[in-house]
């Protein structure tokens, strides 16, 4: 499958789950965006248009982090989850971004479970 492909498929993906996935302020969306060599997460509240707090792999307390990039992405969710219940965040809409629900993807969201977010 050629790159072109690929990114076609994950663009089809995306667009057909964001027709039913919706955050709002007390429930916001948990996006994932995946990219070669790093992880970012976002809660989102899509009703007033805002991102309520982000986590990646490229912030500064997580760039010295050792580890294969699956375990980096659980940290990043676990630090996604304590983040949100400071903010008194408890249940989110996991949206995958069109990415498949395996390795990465899924390390984040068992991490953000950990931490003790319901999706």
């Amino acid at each position: 499958m050629s790159q072109i492909d690929k990114a076609s498929r994950r663009q089809k993906i995306k667009d057909r789950s964001r027709k039913q996935v919706h955050g709002n302020e007390k429930k916001p969306r948990l996006c994932v965006y995946r990219s070669l060599s790093q992880i970012y997460a976002q809660l989102i509240d899509d009703d007033n248009g805002k991102t309520i707090m982000s986590v990646s792999s490229m912030s500064k307390e997580n760039r010295a982090l050792e580890g294969t990039k699956c375990d980096v992405c659980r940290i990043v969710g676990l630090q996604l989850g304590e983040k949100a219940k400071a903010q008194g965040i408890t249940k989110v809409i996991f949206d995958r971004n069109g990415f498949r629900y395996h390795g990465r993807v899924k390390a984040l969201a068992d991490g953000a479970r950990e931490a003790g977010l319901v999706f």
